[in-house]
């Protein structure tokens, strides 16, 4: 589908100099841009390079002026415009909606229009899917599901029952949401393991984003929640009664254990791992390979923390000057 480089910037607020009729597509580097893509230029010593690049249209920042026979949005947040144009054009593409025939539907699910069940999707009994929701093939969704409006679940994406999901959530390729907690008791006679009950649910608002083969575990007597917009990479795996505040943004391969709280607006870099019961406060920035050990706090709004047991930067990077220095003296 195309868009016109005025609804272009209609929509993501930018001034537009230049026609306002031309017609984009798609989005490109200056390297790979075609006559129908756009491209962005967020430095005015790139602006050059932009110009001379095939693109249709450039967002640049204020720093631009007009060039001749070229299409200009100027925006304060380039990238960010960038962004928000990608997505009117991805969303601008119609798949077509309705359910495969190879999809297995109980009869009591709700489906929205517009929306579309893809190849060999299973859904069980009580489900609702929201309008213009798109499922991958060969999902499958547990009895009582319910997802939101304007949802991108992509294929092998297992929702276990009861779960909710809000609108606008991206799922992508293999996640598992909703599966059983972690919980065992120990008998102590025997030594053996008996599990502890894991019935209740996960809750996804608003405008969440899951990683490919993220796991994310149901509560076990109340809920898990991940709160609107909250950003979950690729091989994160968030146990049961965790609550994941708004805006959080979680890197690859990080491993929450159970009950941990992480307020708003927290950045967890990849591989973190975070004992239970921990609560990371508002803000806060967490390192690559940090570690936080069970029922501790951390907190400073826009503090960074880094190492095993988690500390301030300064601190961490004092103790590995100190460490290096002892080194040197053997």
């Amino acid at each position: 589908m195309k868009v016109a480089s005025r609804q272009i910037a209609e929509a993501t607020g930018a001034r537009l100099i230049g026609p306002g009729d031309v017609e984009i597509s798609g989005v490109a580097s200056f390297e790979s841009a075609t006559a129908q893509d756009l491209v962005f230029v967020e430095n005015e010593k790139h602006f050059v390079e932009a110009l001379a690049c095939a693109a249709g249209a450039i967002i640049a920042g204020s720093f631009a002026t007009s060039a001749p026979n070229r299409v200009l949005l100027i925006s304060e947040h380039p990238k960010l415009a960038f962004a928000r144009a990608a997505r009117l054009l991805r969303d601008s593409v119609s798949d077509a909606a309705g359910v495969h025939p190879s999809a297995v539907v109980h009869a009591t699910t709700k489906i929205g229009t517009h929306a579309c069940l893809g190849p060999r999707v299973v859904i069980q009994e009580n489900v609702e899917v929201g309008e213009g929701t798109r499922i991958g093939s060969g999902c499958a969704i547990g009895a009582g599901v319910t997802i939101g409006r304007d949802c991108e679940i992509y294929p092998n994406v297992t929702i276990y029952p009861g779960t909710r999901i809000g609108d606008r959530v991206i799922v992508h390729a293999g996640a598992v949401l909703g599966s059983d907690g972690f919980g065992y008791v120990r008998d102590r006679q025997t030594g053996r393991y008996e599990k502890f009950p894991q019935v209740g649910r996960l809750i996804i608002e608003d405008d969440v984003e899951i990683g490919a083969n993220a796991t994310i575990d149901r509560g076990a007597l109340d809920e898990t929640r991940i709160r609107r917009g909250a950003k979950i990479d690729n091989l994160v795996h968030i146990g049961h009664n965790c609550q994941i505040g708004e805006d959080v943004v979680i890197a690859a391969q990080t491993g929450l254990s159970g009950s941990i709280v992480i307020e708003n607006g927290v950045v967890l870099g990849g591989q973190v791992g975070i004992g239970e019961h921990a609560r990371i406060g508002e803000g806060v920035m967490l390192g690559g390979q940090g570690g936080v050990l069970p029922n501790k706090i951390l907190r400073g709004k826009g503090q960074a923390f880094w190492g095993t047991p988690a500390q301030p930067l300064k601190q961490y990077l004092k103790q590995l000057a100190a460490m290096a220095r002892l080194a040197k003296k053997d």
